[in-house]
């Protein structure tokens, strides 16, 4: 296998970098860098059929993966998640093409895996030996596994009121956990500061150029599921927006593989109403978002309230259709528990929100029934499960007489 990545790029003023020397966002404009390929080479040796010839992972796609060198990877074996329709929860609006897409399976239980698995791969090819990063909860437990497994020193920031089993996860695979009073944002200020000093390699959202390429293979997955057609529209749970931007490179770069035609889906953020930076630039229509005041959700992964490639996502909606829509707390734990009943998923609150959404824009009229529609769950609720309540739930004793009457 070969990689045909060339050099990295500029996403806002085009300047161009070394992808065999370590870079963080653009030195001339602070942006985001993209990976870049030579797809002209590429199509002529990567063919459709060579998947089907490799492991069930995210680096069966290793042509249009950033490292060098196969040696490099670090895998836990990540993607390849599976596409589940969601049947009973359509019944009701006639809607017989709604998936979900199953992230809750990957490694440490959620798509922060996937960009995890690519940014320490890259940085281990790269001679990296210590990473930082800010995470309101999955990013830290995922880099901490990924670094684990490289053998890196990592040093992950999250707020203290992130969920306690990623606390736990980041802890026990041995990173430097440091709980920050404050949210994302202020952890990655951190980050950033004490990097420079300590030779860490700063893997913040959209602030290096890989973690996107490893996201960017939930929309190279989603054309393989459909035959090499993209679905009408993708809901997508959104903080800092990596897998909007992912997914819109995977799409392109597929285009000029020649794999699939110029048809988009609808790309449609998905972010809380207590903390939605997105939504409110998006009916604004700025393509760049305002820091989002007093940012409040359950759903820690929303809780992002301000992200440096907010023009990226702005332009995928735009080019799209596509929109952006906030579902309130209330709305997130009715769907959680729907999703458990009616699909056997345990949607993570970030994943669920998606189909609280869904059920907004059928009211909207903005989705059809007929359209085939991707949800994507981003984690396993066994990561939340502070969010559960199960105090109300009866507790029998074997020597009560009356006991098979308090059974239904």
């Amino acid at each position: 296998m070969k990689s045909y990545i060339t050099h990295l790029e500029c996403t806002y003023c085009g300047a161009t970098f070394s992808c065999d020397e370590i870079h963080n966002t653009c030195a001339k404009c602070g942006k985001v860098l993209y990976a870049r390929y030579d797809l002209v080479a590429a199509r002529k040796e990567f063919k459709k059929d060579d998947l089907l010839r490799r492991p069930g992972n995210m680096w069966r796609w290793f042509e249009i993966m950033p490292v060098r060198d196969p040696a490099n990877v670090v895998t836990l074996g990540e993607g390849h998640t599976p596409l589940l329709p969601a049947l009973r929860l359509g019944k009701p609006y006639g809607a017989n093409q709604i998936f979900f897409k199953e992230e809750g399976l990957n490694p440490t239980g959620s798509f922060k895996a996937r960009g995890m698995s690519a940014a320490v791969s890259k940085a281990k090819e790269l001679g990296v030996k210590a990473i930082g990063a800010p995470s309101a909860g999955n990013a830290a437990s995922a880099l901490s596994a990924y670094g684990a497994r490289a053998g890196m020193q990592i040093n992950v920031f999250m707020p203290t009121d992130a969920p306690e089993m990623m606390k736990k996860e980041s802890f026990m695979f041995g990173a430097n956990v440091y709980l920050v009073r404050g949210l994302i944002n202020d952890a990655g200020a951190i980050v950033r500061a004490a990097s420079p000093s300590r030779g860490w390699f700063d893997v913040s959202t959209l602030k290096e150029p890989y973690r996107q390429e490893g996201k960017k293979t939930m929309g190279l997955e989603l054309a393989e599921h459909f035959n090499w057609e993209l679905p009408d529209a993708i809901l997508y749970p959104t903080g800092g927006g990596t897998g909007i931007v992912g997914m819109w490179k995977a799409f392109d770069e597929l285009e000029q593989l020649g794999w699939i035609g110029s048809k988009r889906p609808k790309m449609i953020v998905v972010q809380a109403e207590g903390c939605m930076p997105i939504v409110k630039a998006w009916r604004e229509g700025k393509r760049h978002a305002e820091l989002f005041p007093n940012a409040q959700t359950i759903a820690a992964g929303l809780r992002v309230p301000v992200a440096i490639g907010d023009y990226l996502m702005m332009d995928a909606l735009k080019a799209s259709g596509g929109t952006a829509i906030s579902v309130t707390d209330d709305e997130i734990r009715l769907a959680m528990s729907e999703v458990a009943r009616s699909e056997g998923i345990f949607a993570s609150p970030e994943g669920a929100a998606t189909w609280a959404a869904y059920k907004l824009l059928m009211a909207q009229n903005f989705l059809k029934p007929e359209e085939k529609v991707v949800l994507f769950n981003c984690g396993s609720l066994l990561k939340n499960a502070e969010l559960i309540d199960v105090s109300g739930l009866p507790v029998l004793d074997p020597k009560d007489p009356d006991l098979l009457a308090k059974i239904k």
